[in-house]
């Protein structure tokens, strides 16, 4: 198997905006994005809490999948704003993964298949990352003209996968959707400016999750620094379903309504599967299910 596209390939690949994770096309700069609505049932299912008890909740839900997650299934759905302030575009996508907690040490090798849905420029593209296969290498089936005929292998990190991107692609998933809450969370400890509110019956999918708002009163300046940060978590199956992250306005001590704060990052995982017993095959380019050239 080749692993390495022709020259005028790669230079057409470069060449284009956005690569497993689809176009990152503009929007405004400062393009909002409303804030969800609280849908508690009464004023007795909000309550304050802290971001102590974030990081109890989260540590619990590691410690679950530790135990209980080694294969699911989802739609993900993804917008990232750039470090220059463009908004990219939603991205939809099916999403089979097999996580390290999949042993009694909790490091087998990570495998991911993703499957594009949409913007339309993307549906039907294809990528497969396995620690343990392909050389770590990263395999994208593009749908475009020309680069349709042949599997595309690029380097996780290297300056084509991560054009636009926050973060490679081994940081999807649910197990690092927690971990990088606990590591954020911990920044903010004992931070003062920072306040939380926990809402129960707040539905999601069509079930009643809990919805965990995190607002600052000031900016951190921090890199990942926020104005609110919004956490869906599945108590029952102790999951994060979505996670998302609004910027501060121009003026930081501005009394802006939360619906008119930009929007900075959002994840969330729709019609979770878990333990599926997924397969080798399922992670095998060579999978006749799949399009890969």
């Amino acid at each position: 198997m080749k692993k390495h596209a022709t020259t005028v390939t790669l230079m057409i690949f470069a060449g284009m905006v956005g690569y497993w994770w689809g176009d990152s096309s503009a929007k405004s700069p400062n393009a909002p994005v409303s804030a969800p609505t609280i849908q508690a049932t009464d004023s007795a299912a909000v309550a304050q809490s802290s971001i102590a008890d974030v990081l109890q909740l989260a540590a619990d839900a590691k410690t679950t999948m530790s135990t209980n997650l080694h294969d699911y299934t989802a739609r993900f759905v993804k917008q990232e704003r750039s470090d220059d302030g463009v908004l990219g575009e939603l991205n939809e996508m099916e999403l089979k993964i097999q996580t390290r907690m999949r042993n009694d040490s909790d490091d087998a090798p990570m495998r991911i298949y993703l499957k594009f849905i949409s913007p339309q420029s993307a549906a039907g593209r294809e990528v497969m990352w396995c620690k343990d296969k392909y050389d770590g290498q990263m395999a994208v089936h593009e749908t475009a003209f020309l680069l349709n005929l042949k599997t595309i292998w690029l380097e996780p990190t290297g300056i084509i996968a991560m054009t636009g991107q926050k973060f490679p692609i081994y940081e999807i998933g649910l197990v690092r959707l927690v971990e990088q809450l606990i590591e954020r969370g911990q920044k903010d400890l004992d931070n003062p400016d920072v306040s939380v509110v926990m809402s129960k019956g707040h539905e999601f999918d069509g079930i009643q999750a809990e919805l965990i708002r995190v607002r600052r009163s000031k900016p951190s300046g921090d890199k990942d620094d926020f104005k609110l940060a919004e956490i869906v978590f599945d108590r029952e199956r102790m999951l994060i379903l979505s996670y998302r992250s609004f910027g501060w306005p121009e003026q930081a001590d501005a009394d802006v309504p939360d619906s008119e704060l930009p929007l900075l990052e959002s994840y969330a995982y729709h019609d979770i599967k878990t333990n599926v017993g997924l397969t080798d095959d399922d992670f095998d380019v060579n999978n006749e299910a799949y399009g890969f050239p």
